[in-house]
Protein backbone atom coordinates (compact mmCIF):
# COMPACT_ATOMS: atom_id res chain seq x y z
CA UNK A 1 0.00 0.00 0.00
CA UNK A 2 1.55 3.33 -1.06
CA UNK A 3 1.70 6.51 1.02
CA UNK A 4 -1.10 8.20 -0.93
CA UNK A 5 -3.54 5.39 -0.18
CA UNK A 6 -2.56 5.42 3.50
CA UNK A 7 -3.27 9.16 3.75
CA UNK A 8 -6.64 8.71 2.06
CA UNK A 9 -7.59 5.86 4.44
CA UNK A 10 -6.51 7.88 7.47
CA UNK A 11 -8.59 10.87 6.40
CA UNK A 12 -11.68 8.72 5.78
CA UNK A 13 -11.29 7.02 9.16
CA UNK A 14 -10.92 10.36 10.95
CA UNK A 15 -13.99 11.77 9.19
CA UNK A 16 -16.09 8.78 10.09
CA UNK A 17 -15.08 8.96 13.73
CA UNK A 18 -15.76 12.67 14.03
CA UNK A 19 -19.11 12.31 12.26
CA UNK A 20 -20.58 9.96 14.88
CA UNK A 21 -20.94 12.58 17.65
CA UNK A 22 -22.29 15.09 15.13
CA UNK A 23 -24.90 12.62 13.96
CA UNK A 24 -25.77 11.91 17.59
CA UNK A 25 -26.14 15.61 18.27
CA UNK A 26 -28.35 15.98 15.20
CA UNK A 27 -30.57 13.16 16.43
CA UNK A 28 -30.79 14.75 19.89
CA UNK A 29 -31.51 18.14 18.37
CA UNK A 30 -34.32 16.70 16.32
CA UNK A 31 -35.57 14.78 19.34
CA UNK A 32 -35.60 17.83 21.67
CA UNK A 33 -38.84 19.37 20.35
CA UNK A 34 -40.47 15.95 20.57
CA UNK A 35 -39.36 15.61 24.19
CA UNK A 36 -40.81 19.05 24.99
CA UNK A 37 -44.10 18.09 23.34
CA UNK A 38 -44.19 14.82 25.24
CA UNK A 39 -43.49 16.69 28.47
CA UNK A 40 -46.38 19.04 27.72
CA UNK A 41 -48.63 16.08 26.93
CA UNK A 42 -47.55 14.39 30.15
CA UNK A 43 -48.33 17.59 32.11
CA UNK A 44 -51.78 17.85 30.52
CA UNK A 45 -52.45 14.20 31.22
CA UNK A 46 -51.28 14.61 34.81
CA UNK A 47 -53.49 17.65 35.34
CA UNK A 48 -56.47 15.81 33.92
CA UNK A 49 -55.73 12.89 36.21
CA UNK A 50 -55.54 15.20 39.22
CA UNK A 51 -58.81 16.88 38.23
CA UNK A 52 -60.46 13.50 37.76
CA UNK A 53 -59.29 12.37 41.18
CA UNK A 54 -60.53 15.59 42.76
CA UNK A 55 -63.91 15.10 41.11
CA UNK A 56 -63.98 11.49 42.21
CA UNK A 57 -63.34 12.48 45.83
CA UNK A 58 -64.01 16.23 46.01
CA UNK A 59 -62.72 18.29 48.93
CA UNK A 60 -60.83 15.28 50.29
CA UNK A 61 -58.55 17.52 52.36
CA UNK A 62 -61.50 18.87 54.36
CA UNK A 63 -63.38 15.66 55.03
CA UNK A 64 -62.20 12.54 56.82
CA UNK A 65 -64.32 10.10 54.86
CA UNK A 66 -66.91 9.54 52.20
CA UNK A 67 -70.09 7.91 53.43
CA UNK A 68 -73.71 7.52 52.45
CA UNK A 69 -74.99 7.31 56.02
CA UNK A 70 -75.18 10.83 57.42
CA UNK A 71 -76.65 13.84 55.67
CA UNK A 72 -74.17 15.92 57.64
CA UNK A 73 -71.71 15.37 60.44
CA UNK A 74 -69.88 18.38 61.84
CA UNK A 75 -66.10 18.40 62.09
CA UNK A 76 -63.58 21.12 62.95
CA UNK A 77 -63.77 24.18 60.75
CA UNK A 78 -60.64 25.81 59.33
CA UNK A 79 -59.81 29.28 60.64
CA UNK A 80 -60.10 30.65 57.12
CA UNK A 81 -61.06 29.09 53.83
CA UNK A 82 -61.53 30.50 50.36
CA UNK A 83 -64.66 29.07 48.71
CA UNK A 84 -64.62 29.34 44.94
CA UNK A 85 -68.03 30.46 43.64
CA UNK A 86 -67.07 31.22 40.04
CA UNK A 87 -68.46 28.10 38.37
CA UNK A 88 -71.97 28.04 39.77
CA UNK A 89 -75.58 27.57 38.78
CA UNK A 90 -78.56 28.79 40.77
CA UNK A 91 -80.42 25.72 42.09
CA UNK A 92 -83.71 27.21 40.89
CA UNK A 93 -84.72 30.11 38.69
CA UNK A 94 -87.30 31.16 41.30
CA UNK A 95 -86.33 34.35 43.11
CA UNK A 96 -88.58 34.36 46.18
CA UNK A 97 -86.98 33.40 49.50
CA UNK A 98 -89.75 32.36 51.88
CA UNK A 99 -87.72 31.59 54.99
CA UNK A 100 -84.31 32.68 56.22
CA UNK A 101 -81.47 30.74 57.68
CA UNK A 102 -81.43 31.01 61.48
CA UNK A 103 -83.82 30.75 64.44
CA UNK A 104 -87.34 29.75 63.46
CA UNK A 105 -90.22 28.38 65.52
CA UNK A 106 -87.95 27.68 68.48
CA UNK A 107 -85.31 25.78 66.54
CA UNK A 108 -82.51 26.47 64.10
CA UNK A 109 -83.38 26.51 60.42
CA UNK A 110 -80.11 25.46 58.77
CA UNK A 111 -80.89 26.53 55.22
CA UNK A 112 -82.89 28.86 53.05
CA UNK A 113 -86.37 28.08 51.73
CA UNK A 114 -87.05 29.19 48.17
CA UNK A 115 -90.52 29.09 46.65
CA UNK A 116 -90.77 26.44 43.93
CA UNK A 117 -93.71 24.54 42.51
CA UNK A 118 -94.10 20.79 42.29
CA UNK A 119 -92.24 19.63 39.22
CA UNK A 120 -89.90 22.65 38.93
CA UNK A 121 -86.37 21.67 37.92
CA UNK A 122 -83.77 21.72 40.70
CA UNK A 123 -80.13 21.91 39.56
CA UNK A 124 -76.71 21.24 41.08
CA UNK A 125 -75.24 24.49 42.38
CA UNK A 126 -71.66 23.41 41.57
CA UNK A 127 -69.97 20.45 39.94
CA UNK A 128 -69.36 17.60 42.34
CA UNK A 129 -70.28 14.09 43.39
CA UNK A 130 -73.61 12.98 44.81
CA UNK A 131 -73.07 11.61 48.30
CA UNK A 132 -76.64 10.85 49.33
CA UNK A 133 -80.04 10.33 47.73
CA UNK A 134 -82.50 9.55 50.50
CA UNK A 135 -85.97 10.06 51.94
CA UNK A 136 -86.62 11.40 55.45
CA UNK A 137 -90.30 11.52 56.37
CA UNK A 138 -89.94 13.85 59.39
CA UNK A 139 -87.28 16.09 57.91
CA UNK A 140 -85.84 16.70 54.46
CA UNK A 141 -88.36 14.51 52.63
CA UNK A 142 -86.78 13.44 49.35
CA UNK A 143 -83.34 15.02 49.40
CA UNK A 144 -79.95 15.00 47.71
CA UNK A 145 -76.52 15.80 49.17
CA UNK A 146 -73.66 16.77 46.85
CA UNK A 147 -70.02 17.29 47.81
CA UNK A 148 -68.18 19.84 45.71
CA UNK A 149 -64.55 20.43 44.89
CA UNK A 150 -64.70 23.96 46.36
CA UNK A 151 -65.16 22.48 49.85
CA UNK A 152 -68.91 22.92 50.18
CA UNK A 153 -71.62 20.33 50.48
CA UNK A 154 -75.08 21.35 49.29
CA UNK A 155 -78.35 19.80 50.40
CA UNK A 156 -81.60 20.00 48.41
CA UNK A 157 -84.69 19.04 50.40
CA UNK A 158 -88.46 18.40 50.04
CA UNK A 159 -88.24 17.39 46.37
CA UNK A 160 -90.97 15.39 44.68
CA UNK A 161 -88.47 13.33 42.71
CA UNK A 162 -84.71 12.73 42.70
CA UNK A 163 -83.04 12.47 39.30
CA UNK A 164 -79.55 11.36 40.35
CA UNK A 165 -78.05 8.40 42.18
CA UNK A 166 -75.47 8.12 44.94
CA UNK A 167 -71.82 8.40 43.85
CA UNK A 168 -72.85 9.96 40.56
CA UNK A 169 -70.64 12.79 39.28
CA UNK A 170 -72.65 15.86 38.26
CA UNK A 171 -71.83 19.17 36.64
CA UNK A 172 -73.02 22.59 37.77
CA UNK A 173 -76.49 23.16 36.35
CA UNK A 174 -77.30 19.51 35.82
CA UNK A 175 -80.87 18.60 36.89
CA UNK A 176 -80.80 16.63 40.13
CA UNK A 177 -84.46 16.65 41.12
CA UNK A 178 -87.92 18.19 40.91
CA UNK A 179 -89.52 20.64 43.31
CA UNK A 180 -91.96 19.22 45.79
CA UNK A 181 -93.56 19.17 49.23
CA UNK A 182 -92.24 15.95 50.80
CA UNK A 183 -91.12 15.44 54.40
CA UNK A 184 -91.64 18.07 57.08
CA UNK A 185 -93.02 20.76 54.81
CA UNK A 186 -96.11 22.97 54.81
CA UNK A 187 -96.00 23.87 51.13
CA UNK A 188 -94.01 23.23 47.99
CA UNK A 189 -90.55 24.78 48.26
CA UNK A 190 -86.84 24.01 48.00
CA UNK A 191 -84.92 23.77 51.24
CA UNK A 192 -81.33 24.61 50.27
CA UNK A 193 -78.33 24.21 52.57
CA UNK A 194 -74.64 25.00 52.16
CA UNK A 195 -72.27 23.26 54.57
CA UNK A 196 -68.53 23.40 55.18
CA UNK A 197 -67.05 20.47 57.11
CA UNK A 198 -70.62 19.53 57.95
CA UNK A 199 -71.30 22.92 59.57
CA UNK A 200 -74.22 24.84 58.10
CA UNK A 201 -73.38 28.20 56.56
CA UNK A 202 -76.08 30.63 55.57
CA UNK A 203 -76.58 30.26 51.79
CA UNK A 204 -77.26 34.00 51.69
CA UNK A 205 -73.57 34.54 52.44
CA UNK A 206 -72.90 33.28 48.93
CA UNK A 207 -76.14 33.11 46.94
CA UNK A 208 -78.46 35.94 45.94
CA UNK A 209 -81.67 34.27 44.78
CA UNK A 210 -83.41 37.57 44.15
CA UNK A 211 -80.78 38.54 41.58
CA UNK A 212 -80.02 34.96 40.48
CA UNK A 213 -76.33 35.37 41.18
CA UNK A 214 -73.57 34.75 43.70
CA UNK A 215 -71.91 37.51 45.73
CA UNK A 216 -68.64 37.25 43.80
CA UNK A 217 -66.04 34.90 42.37
CA UNK A 218 -65.35 33.60 45.86
CA UNK A 219 -66.47 33.82 49.47
CA UNK A 220 -63.77 34.18 52.11
CA UNK A 221 -64.84 32.16 55.13
CA UNK A 222 -63.63 33.25 58.57
CA UNK A 223 -64.52 31.02 61.48
CA UNK A 224 -64.83 33.91 63.92
CA UNK A 225 -67.05 36.03 61.65
CA UNK A 226 -69.41 33.88 59.64
CA UNK A 227 -72.19 33.91 62.25
CA UNK A 228 -72.34 37.69 62.48
CA UNK A 229 -72.06 37.96 58.70
CA UNK A 230 -75.01 35.58 58.43
CA UNK A 231 -77.29 38.05 60.20
CA UNK A 232 -76.22 40.76 57.81
CA UNK A 233 -76.76 38.48 54.82
CA UNK A 234 -80.35 37.82 55.91
CA UNK A 235 -81.06 41.53 55.97
CA UNK A 236 -79.75 41.86 52.42
CA UNK A 237 -80.86 38.70 50.68
CA UNK A 238 -83.51 37.22 52.93
CA UNK A 239 -87.14 37.99 53.83
CA UNK A 240 -86.70 40.44 56.70
CA UNK A 241 -84.35 41.16 59.56
CA UNK A 242 -83.39 38.86 62.38
CA UNK A 243 -82.21 41.81 64.42
CA UNK A 244 -78.97 42.29 66.26
CA UNK A 245 -77.23 43.91 63.32
CA UNK A 246 -77.86 47.59 63.80
CA UNK A 247 -80.15 50.15 62.26
CA UNK A 248 -77.97 51.32 59.37
CA UNK A 249 -79.07 49.21 56.42
CA UNK A 250 -76.55 50.92 54.13
CA UNK A 251 -73.80 49.74 56.47
CA UNK A 252 -75.26 46.25 56.34
CA UNK A 253 -75.46 46.16 52.56
CA UNK A 254 -71.86 47.14 51.96
CA UNK A 255 -70.55 44.86 54.67
CA UNK A 256 -72.08 41.84 52.99
CA UNK A 257 -71.40 43.00 49.44
CA UNK A 258 -67.69 42.68 50.34
CA UNK A 259 -67.66 40.15 53.22
CA UNK A 260 -63.86 39.74 53.11
CA UNK A 261 -63.45 43.36 54.24
CA UNK A 262 -63.17 44.16 57.92
CA UNK A 263 -64.88 47.47 58.59
CA UNK A 264 -64.65 49.39 61.85
CA UNK A 265 -67.88 49.48 63.80
CA UNK A 266 -68.13 53.29 63.64
CA UNK A 267 -67.89 53.52 59.85
CA UNK A 268 -71.07 54.88 58.25
CA UNK A 269 -72.43 54.35 54.76
CA UNK A 270 -74.91 56.06 52.49
CA UNK A 271 -77.06 54.40 49.81
CA UNK A 272 -77.38 56.67 46.78
CA UNK A 273 -80.95 57.61 45.86
CA UNK A 274 -82.10 58.66 42.39
CA UNK A 275 -81.07 62.24 41.62
CA UNK A 276 -78.51 62.53 44.40
CA UNK A 277 -75.08 64.06 43.76
CA UNK A 278 -71.85 64.12 45.71
CA UNK A 279 -72.69 67.67 46.82
CA UNK A 280 -76.16 66.81 48.10
CA UNK A 281 -74.87 63.69 49.88
CA UNK A 282 -72.01 65.64 51.46
CA UNK A 283 -74.48 68.26 52.71
CA UNK A 284 -76.86 65.62 54.04
CA UNK A 285 -74.13 63.70 55.86
CA UNK A 286 -72.25 66.74 57.17
CA UNK A 287 -69.07 66.16 55.22
CA UNK A 288 -67.36 67.44 52.06
CA UNK A 289 -67.13 66.26 48.46
CA UNK A 290 -63.37 65.96 48.83
CA UNK A 291 -63.79 63.70 51.86
CA UNK A 292 -66.30 61.50 50.05
CA UNK A 293 -64.00 61.16 47.07
CA UNK A 294 -61.03 60.27 49.25
CA UNK A 295 -62.93 57.74 51.36
CA UNK A 296 -64.41 56.00 48.33
CA UNK A 297 -61.47 56.46 45.97
CA UNK A 298 -63.57 58.12 43.31
CA UNK A 299 -63.31 61.29 41.25
CA UNK A 300 -65.49 64.37 41.63
CA UNK A 301 -67.05 63.77 38.22
CA UNK A 302 -68.02 60.17 38.89
CA UNK A 303 -71.55 59.25 37.82
CA UNK A 304 -73.49 58.02 40.83
CA UNK A 305 -75.97 55.21 40.37
CA UNK A 306 -79.10 54.63 42.48
CA UNK A 307 -78.37 51.96 45.05
CA UNK A 308 -74.63 52.63 45.04
CA UNK A 309 -73.03 52.52 48.51
CA UNK A 310 -70.69 55.30 49.65
CA UNK A 311 -68.66 55.54 52.84
CA UNK A 312 -69.04 58.96 54.46
CA UNK A 313 -66.89 58.85 57.61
Amino acid sequence: MNLKKLKTLAILTFMSLTAIPTMGQDILARQAPIDKKMKAVDSIALNRLIQAEQMETPAADLYEDWNNIYAHRESELPDTFRINLSEFCMPTTNRVVTSNYGPRWGRQHRGIDVKVYIGDTIRAAFSGKVRMVRYEAKGYGKYVVIRHGNGLETIYGHMSKQLVSENQVVKAGEPIGLGGNTGRSTGSHLHFETRLCGVALNPALMFDFRNQDVIGDYYMFYRDRYKSESLIANRLRGVGGNGGVGDNEDDIELAVAAPEANYAKDVKFHKVAAGETLSSIAKKRGTTVDALCKLNRIGKRVRLMPGQILKYN
